[in-house]
């Protein structure tokens, strides 16, 4: 097991940046293209080499790295279409994390004709996974406690897997997985890849490499965003309520959207109440949600239908907003590495992003600790004062829900063509457009919503009627 930090060493620049240096499909290459990718990020550029020609990797890399392009193009690049068997698992922490993998490796694999790939995570009846289980799968993508509790039932046979990949491994050994882990991996054949990716690499980590991996080559590439494109600002709190201290740095700063984050789920909820009480487009994630309001805030947040998310650590894992304004922290984050996965989810794509904190009376120890991790010492501001004119801020947006979904073989374009048909509606009127498998969400300008309604639920779409309502604040 080698160890290598090669995102700091001059020395050791990869040999390939762009996709198209690397032995890649033609159908993976044109799904690239599409997408934009042209150029690879230090994770790609250092483990996809590696990735393809089968050897087992751990890489040491922050959110928002292209972490999740690496492993689906390895994982991609050895599938046998013709065979419906399991090839290839994918274990994530959270239900939300795991739905975005799929779908980043679904648009990966759209030029590659029939790629199935199974999510199997809580929050669904086991029943209907089991039932879609008997139609066979290419790519597993689920949670370790679904996955094990379907394997204990005999429901999945590994026997033709070829690739297993664990997703944020740090965060699977937080929440306490694991015990999962281990007797998923004992139910895997012995001769498969593994790849394992974690923002940290703490002694749980280096024990799961030795157990899982072999010769794994471990990649630590330094995150060389928070010092380039992320601002931080840290305000003193005293004695100001947290509620009224976000909102004065709200209405200060103007954000499009932003992340707020909480240590607790009460306390979660309690600001994105208070905040949504005084007219601001703020919604609540955390664990004590049912979990299709947890999908509906992250699908609203994602479309800009709610500009504030106030959410945990844990919940918000597997929201990836690709232009994030701001990020406030309701005081400091109990350890260094969940400070920088905060911060971490603004300043994307070379971007500038914004990250403030609101220091409170019990923080000094925590403060103390992120000056010796910055090597530098933080300057405490006061907080803004409260503008007399200052305007809550709204979304220009309102999220509809639709009935249907790929079940019922809905398309974007075919919501689109609903809603334009009548030219009462333009393109500039109509967002983001999210089809699961059940439900349909499409963002809608806000003084078009009544219109988008009426035409939704009297217009017939694909021979079809499907009822259309709104998902409003909460």
């Amino acid at each position: 097991m080698s160890e290598s930090n090669p995102a700091n060493s001059p020395e050791t620049t990869p040999a390939v940046r762009r996709f198209n240096e690397l032995k890649l499909s033609d159908a993976l290459l044109s799904s690239l293209q599409d997408a934009g990718f042209e150029q690879m990020t230090d994770v790609q550029a250092y483990s996809l080499p590696k990735i393809l020609r089968a050897e087992d990797v751990v890489v040491q890399a922050e959110t928002g790295s292209g972490k999740t392009v690496a492993f689906a193009l390895g994982v991609l690049s050895k599938l046998d279409t013709s065979s419906f068997a399991p090839q290839a698992l994918v274990l994530c922490p959270t239900r939300e994390l795991a739905e975005q993998v799929a779908e980043a490796i679904r648009a990966l694999a759209k030029a590659m004709g029939n790629v199935k790939v199974l999510t199997l995570c809580g929050g669904v009846p086991a029943r209907s996974q089991a039932a879609s289980l008997e139609h066979g799968a290419h790519i597993l993508v689920g949670t370790p406690g679904r996955i094990l509790d379907h394997l204990q039932q005999e429901r999945i046979d590994f026997a033709s897997l070829q690739s297993l990949v664990l997703d944020e491994a740090d965060r699977m050994l937080e929440m306490g997985f694991e015990d999962e882990l281990k007797g998923i991996v004992a139910k895997l054949p012995a001769a498969r890849q593994t790849l394992l990716f974690s923002a940290t690499y703490p002694q749980g980590i280096r024990q799961l490499t030795k157990q899982m991996t072999r010769d794994a080559d471990i990649i630590k590439v330094a995150a060389t965003q928070t010092q380039t494109t992320i601002r931080q600002r840290f305000y003193q709190q005293l004695d100001t309520p947290a509620a009224e201290a976000v909102e004065r740095v709200l209405l200060e700063l103007q954000p499009g959207n932003c992340m707020v984050f909480c240590t607790t789920k009460v306390e979660t909820q309690n600001l994105a109440d208070t905040l949504a009480a005084r007219g601001h487009s703020a919604i609540a994630l955390h664990g004590d949600m049912e979990q299709k309001d947890r999908d509906q805030a992250m699908v609203r947040f994602s479309n800009g239908s709610a500009r504030i998310l106030v959410a945990t650590d844990v919940a918000s894992r597997g929201l990836d907003v690709a232009e994030l304004d701001l990020v406030i922290s309701v005081h400091l984050a109990h350890d260094i590495a969940t400070h920088t996965h905060r911060i971490g989810r603004t300043g994307r794509a070379g971007a500038e992003g914004l990250a403030v904190t609101v220091v409170g009376i019990k923080d000094d120890y925590r403060l103390r600790l992120l000056e010796d991790t910055l090597s530098a010492p933080i300057q405490l501001q006061p907080l803004p004062e409260r503008k007399s004119d200052a305007k809550p801020l709204v979304a220009a947006y309102v999220t509809v829900q639709l009935n249907g979904g790929k079940k019922d073989k809905l398309r974007p374009g075919d919501i689109v063509g609903a809603l334009t048909r009548d030219q009462q509606l333009s393109m500039d009127d109509i967002g983001k457009i999210k089809v699961q498998a059940q439900w349909a969400y499409v963002a809608v300008k806000t003084n078009k919503t009544k219109h988008a309604l009426a035409l939704l639920n009297n217009d017939k779409i694909k021979n079809k009627r499907f009822r259309a309502r709104t998902l409003l604040e909460s």
